[in-house]
């Protein structure tokens, strides 16, 4: 039997960033309208390793009850970092080796051109959390190469990938703070033009962004040199998952802890439980763009991890 013919994913330019589409959301809505909104509930818990053991006890429960292999999109920064130190120390045993051996781990975003051995490279911090017994474990581990001469063929290999294994079974979210209390998910920007049908974008850099980046990995704990400071300052650009990919997990889990360090996503989080989102799919559209985090409620299996001082006035 011959191999199926990959697809060049659609492509879309809006200003400055361009948007490539999949091709496993035929037969999806991608009509904003046909989308319907569900309310997000915050589940509060009392320390970051309670969230940490809550996304462990969320991948346990979707593995039991299906069998064979999981996709599972990693969270950079700080969301999920007590979860790897958790997963990282049972990989060090056998106790977890029978979920480990099903896991195929894909990363979210990445800040481009940027070295593959910075210490501001997702990778290097998911190595540094997980451990060396972790990932000899787990079935394979796909990063988005920051390092590629072509960003876009990246995309593209990026997505073939991620469907050639029946796309994204959990997909692990934060949310990051913007301008006037809007947000974003993974690093779809406000004002980038993404649409439920972009399966991943290359965006322009701003300073803010690289700000942020290089603030929450020396809150985590990452060991920043000033040299990887200077080179993460030269990036131009972000690879990131876009709402399509968010819209086809089949389950997403969303955590926010450091909104001691990141206070902005106080604001920011309050903003996308409370908005309104407008039935006329223009209106919406516009809603989306000037505020992703909106993107997560369109989804119907959102578990939101939060500890309390995000919902702290």
């Amino acid at each position: 039997m011959s191999a199926p013919v990959q697809q060049t994913p659609s492509r879309r330019v809006v200003g400055e960033n361009v948007w490539l589409g999949g091709s496993t959301f035929a037969g999806k809505p991608k009509t904003l309208d046909a989308l319907q909104v569900y309310d997000i509930k915050p589940e509060v818990l009392i320390s970051e390793e309670a969230v940490g053991q809550a996304q462990l006890d969320e991948i346990e429960e979707y593995a039991a009850q299906r069998a064979g292999d999981i996709v599972l999109v990693l969270l950079g920064g700080r969301g999920a970092q007590a979860f790897y130190r958790i997963i990282g120390k049972l990989a060090e045993s056998s106790k977890k080796d029978a979920l480990l051996g099903r896991l195929h781990l894909f990363t979210q975003d990445g800040l481009a051109p940027l070295g593959m051995d910075s210490g501001l490279s997702f990778v290097r911090d998911f190595e540094r959390l997980l451990g060396e017994a972790f990932f000899r474990k787990v079935k394979s581990f796909t990063s988005m190469r920051t390092d590629a001469h072509d960003l876009e063929g990246e995309l593209e290999r990026y997505i073939h990938k991620l469907e050639s294994l029946g796309g994204i079974d959990i997909f692990l979210l934060g949310l990051g703070p913007e301008a006037e209390a809007a947000s974003h998910l993974a690093y779809i920007k406000p004002g980038s033009g993404a649409t439920a049908g972009d399966f991943a974008g290359l965006i322009p850099i701003s300073s803010s962004i690289l700000d942020h980046h290089i603030a929450k990995f020396k809150a985590g704990g990452s060991q920043v040199t000033d040299a990887d400071e200077r080179e993460c300052r030269k990036a131009t650009h972000i690879l990131t998952l876009g709402p399509a990919a968010i819209l086809e997990a089949k389950r997403i889990v969303q955590s926010i802890v450091d909104a001691s360090t990141a206070p902005a996503k106080r604001a920011s989080y309050r903003r996308v439980l409370e908005t309104d989102l407008s039935k006329d799919p223009t209106k919406r559209a516009q809603q989306l763009d000037q505020n992703p985090g909106l993107w997560l409620r369109l989804h119907s299996n959102v578990r939101s991890l939060i500890l309390s001082d995000v919902l702290d006035s």
